[in-house]
């Protein structure tokens, strides 16, 4: 009866094709945008813990300043020190690696190609605490920071711009500091005359740029990509000890301008901000009624707020166009109460021969589900070319999710059911006379 009732349904459908396709518009609409919004919803869920998990491992950084964006507040508020990096790790239960950082924007020269480039000085631990791979090349190790041997790691960027196709493995690049900054220039000026003859005869290839040391290529990192606004690739990276003595200079103790660490597997987040903290105020002579003059930053908590306001905003948007589906159910009531008008005599004509009330009514009923199950199909069909294209407009990873898009088809045969009961309804329950009787 059900493989009948189904051939019959297919059969009006074939005839008003047209019809049916205006009565399936919503449906169709309604289960593409569910589809396309949870997918791409998920896809950039996605995006943004690999965004965040190419940070670093577990990664926690400790800045100074106070308050958070646009509005924080870093002036006056005093670096760190070295022995803080020390204290972090012999008090705080739960590090498995820390280094000071120090970075600088200064300007760097190879041949005649020059430009500015964020220069870090750190340990070799930052490497690991970063997940930084090695596309060729070596990091510099604990020897090399020791001695303050003038070596570096340049990031793809910082690559491209500076040599191009060459390889830069072993090559010497200059790196200077902007004249304007005096501290910087004075403090590079006499670091260098006890550095190096090379550092100290380096001339200036302009007006506002002095270029105070030369450094040695030793490793080119994998490439990240953009995080933010930022370009992770657009990087050097050398030894502290060196940064310190051949370039900015070392004006006090408080010069590391912050602690990157990172987080042993499946120690508590929570916990660990709330230990660093508690040391660092102690260090930094705070009493109870004032503010932190730092800042920790727990990319796993950061991961587990964006991601979950992502799925938040993608629950909404997915709900909003879920609206659709039931726009289209209203579309197939409508449709079908008109279908049940036009063929009054048919069904009076079944019903005189011996069709049973629940027959007409299953006949109906498969016919409005047929038409919102096609119109499922067809969403999902939709909704899988639009995640495509977008995912790879908007830099998303595309991804499938099977549960999702039975769910969606399973609610368009629902929106079939509920809306083309009434109708079936109301066909099985016409009077075969008056039905007979009906122009």
């Amino acid at each position: 009866m059900l493989g009948n009732a189904f051939l019959i349904a297919l059969r009006e459908i074939r005839r008003n094709l047209m019809r049916a396709f205006l009565t399936v518009l919503g449906v169709i609409i309604g289960v593409a945008a569910v589809v396309t919004m949870v997918t791409l919803g998920q896809g950039t869920t996605m995006a943004v813990k690999s965004q965040i998990s190419n940070l670093g491992s577990n990664l926690v950084m400790l800045r100074p300043g106070m308050g958070f964006g646009p509005r924080a507040s870093s002036a006056g508020v005093p670096n760190f020190t070295l022995r803080d990096v020390d204290a972090l790790r012999d008090q705080v239960y739960g590090i498995a690696a820390i280094a000071p950082v120090k970075s600088s924007s200064l300007s760097t020269i190879y041949r005649q190609k020059a430009r500015s480039t964020s220069v870090t000085g750190t340990t070799p631990e930052y490497f690991t605490i970063n997940n930084w791979k090695l596309a060729e090349g070596r990091f510099f190790d604990e020897n090399d920071f020791r001695d303050g041997t003038a070596v570096c790691v340049i990031g793809d960027t910082a690559k491209q711009e500076l040599f191009g196709s060459e390889n830069p493995i072993g090559r010497l690049i200059r790196i200077g500091a902007p004249s304007s900054s005096s501290s910087s220039t004075s403090s590079s000026k006499s670091s260098s005359s006890s550095s190096s003859s090379s550092s100290s005869s380096s001339s200036s290839t302009s007006s506002d740029t002095v270029y105070s040391s030369t450094v040695q290529v030793i490793g080119v990192l994998a490439a990240k990509g953009q995080i933010g606004m930022g370009n992770q690739d657009d990087t050097i990276i050398m030894p502290l000890t060196a940064l310190q003595r051949r370039l900015t200079g070392r004006t006090s103790s408080r010069d590391v301008s912050q602690i990157a660490i990172s987080a042993k597997e499946g120690s508590n987040s929570d916990r660990l901000v709330s230990d660093i903290t508690t040391l660092m105020r102690a260090r930094r002579n705070l009493d109870r009624n004032k503010d932190n003059d730092f800042n920790v930053f727990d990319t796993r908590q950061i991961a587990e707020t964006l991601s979950a306001s992502t799925q938040m905003m993608t629950t909404l948007l997915a709900a909003v166009a879920g609206v659709s589906l039931l726009v289209g159910g209203i579309g197939i009531m409508n449709i079908m109460l008109v279908s049940v008008t036009e063929r009054t005599r048919e069904i009076g004509i079944r019903l005189a021969i011996g069709a049973r009330a629940r027959e007409v009514l299953l006949q109906f009923l498969v016919e409005a589900v047929t038409l919102s199950c096609i119109g499922g199909l067809v969403g999902i069909a939709v909704a899988f070319g639009l995640c495509v294209g977008i995912a790879q407009l908007i830099q998303v990873p595309f991804v499938f999710d099977l549960k999702i898009n039975v769910i969606a088809f399973l609610f368009s045969a629902a929106v079939g059911i509920a809306f083309g009961y009434a109708p079936a309804r109301r066909a099985a329950a016409l009077d075969p006379i008056d039905a007979l009787r009906h122009e």
